[in-house]
């Protein structure tokens, strides 16, 4: 097949003006990714795929009546996808007004950065449960979860255990809040969390346990709990609970899932009393 002729016409600025756009379209395209990955969105894309393959078979198949039917839920679909897609449209447009949309995302750290990171943690919450002073400490991993540090104070200092363990004192401000870590850094403090709407928790957990369940489902963070009544600690990840840990299984726990370039299965789900 020969070559369009234009292809023979162009100068190297028309090359280059080309590279450009294509190399702008493309990154683009590599920040809406950045942007919902992780997110709820990623499999009503694959379902909208699906539908679109399934049309196009349709047609190729000369089934009219499917065909005509997938070509009117595709014309639904352009008026419902602004609506499914609310929550990252104005992620996406609040980033852009900040300035941020084109910020590079979250750095990985260095091994033994994520290692001191978790250390902390680990010393902070043996010192709560040790205390029965109650606690939720969450570990932001791929999904941002710059929506959730809006509802709380910013921070944006070290993590360190005294500072972990001082914020979640009864009776100050903090106390009833959630604090989030991302990379090395406290974030926010006092922050508010989605509950869980499953019912598998049970009654004898409280709000602190449905509000870690919660925000491991509507993200992959990882997040950590001290009870008030009886100081147990638990770790939710993923919508599921692990309860009962010790000091060496919890920094076990969050070394395979923070440390590790490529996260390992988890230990078997414990269950137990809370």
């Amino acid at each position: 097949m020969p070559l369009p002729a234009f292809l023979f016409t162009m100068t190297w600025v028309d090359w280059l003006i080309s590279l450009v756009d294509i190399a702008l379209v493309a990154y683009l395209f590599y920040r809406f990714f950045l942007l919902i990955r992780g997110t709820r969105a990623v499999p009503i894309l694959s379902g909208i795929l699906v539908l679109v393959v399934f049309t196009s078979v349709s047609g190729w198949l000369r089934l009219d009546t499917i065909h005509w039917l997938l070509r009117q839920a595709q014309l639904a679909l352009i008026v419902a996808l602004p609506i499914v897609f609310q929550p990252e449209l104005r992620r996406a447009l609040e980033q852009l007004g900040r300035g941020r949309f084109f910020a590079r995302p979250l750095f990985a750290l260095p091994q033994q950065d994520v290692a001191r990171m978790i250390d902390e943690v680990v010393r902070a919450v043996e010192q709560l449960s040790r205390n029965k002073v109650g606690a939720i400490i969450v570990i932001e991993r791929e999904t941002g979860l710059n929506e959730i540090i809006e509802t709380g104070i910013i921070i944006d200092g070290i993590v360190s255990a005294p500072f972990l363990v001082n914020v979640f004192i009864p009776n100050t401000p903090l106390h009833d809040g959630a604090v989030i870590i991302r990379g090395n850094r406290v974030m926010a403090a006092g922050t508010f969390l989605p509950l869980t709407e499953e019912a598998g928790p049970g009654p004898e957990l409280g709000s602190r346990h449905r509000a870690a369940l919660g925000i491991s489902e509507h993200s992959d963070a990882v997040a950590v709990v001290v009870s008030e009544e009886t100081g147990r600690v638990s770790l939710a990840q993923g919508g599921k609970l692990i309860r009962n840990l010790d000091d060496t299984t919890l920094k076990e726990l969050l070394m395979s899932l923070l440390a590790a370039e490529e996260t390992p299965a988890l230990l078997p789900w414990m269950r137990g009393s809370s």
